[in-house]
């Protein structure tokens, strides 16, 4: 029984030592269904706003600043947003956007600028650890158009290395809003020769159950 032990135990730990990270189905986040003027909070971590409106769960979060806005009898604040009614825009430092499973290789979104200004990726939530990438916008709010004070909307990607875990657009806050930010998460999944050998390894276990 204890040389099974042993034998169960390398397997599953070769096959843990060769995992390769893989890709699952992109996350978008729309904004849409967000209170307006509320902060997003855990509205897309299976939580609510800050109107306490509940959301889906796509293990995202937002830092207290990010805000959601929608057009009223005020307005309007913006047009011609990518998506829907709602667009994000940060009003302090704490506006980072949080996947705590991690997320890699390419991010993007839809903004609109006051002014040029750089958004980070980095390995930690909040805006923590390595800076992983950053997203370099223009001043594009009102670029051929005036109907509003963010009219204009361009797409921003940045391809990166290693596994991120936020993006913070608290330097942003007071200059620009945002819409449709897409990450692909992160998970990791053995590569076919760690497969081959954990089934080698099931295969003689078995072998020894009969003798």
């Amino acid at each position: 029984v204890s040389s099974m032990k042993t034998t169960i135990a390398a397997v599953v730990a070769t096959t843990a030592l060769f995992a390769l990270p893989a890709h699952s189905a992109t996350v978008t986040v729309d904004f849409e269904g967000v209170s307006s003027f509320a902060s997003i909070a855990e509205f897309y971590n299976g939580g609510t706003d800050s109107e306490g409106v509940a959301g889906p769960s796509f293990g995202v979060s937002f830092g207290g600043d990010a805000l959601v806005f929608q057009n009223d009898e005020l307005g309007p604040y913006f047009s011609n947003a990518p998506s829907g009614n709602s667009v994000m825009a940060a009003v302090g430092p704490d506006a980072a956007f949080n996947f705590a499973t991690g997320f890699m290789s390419t991010a993007s979104f839809y903004y609109s600028s006051y002014a040029d200004l750089g958004v980070g990726l980095y390995s930690g939530l909040n805006g923590s650890g390595s800076l992983l990438g950053s997203f370099m916008l223009v001043s594009n709010a009102e670029r051929a158009c005036t109907e509003s004070a963010f009219c204009n909307w361009d797409l921003a990607t940045v391809s990166f290395d290693g596994v991120a875990r936020s993006i913070a657009f608290g330097d942003t806050a007071g200059f620009a809003a945002f819409d449709d930010v897409s990450v692909s998460p992160y998970q990791s999944v053995p590569e076919p020769g760690a497969l081959a050998l954990l089934g080698l390894g099931l295969a003689g276990l078995g072998a020894s159950k009969l003798r």
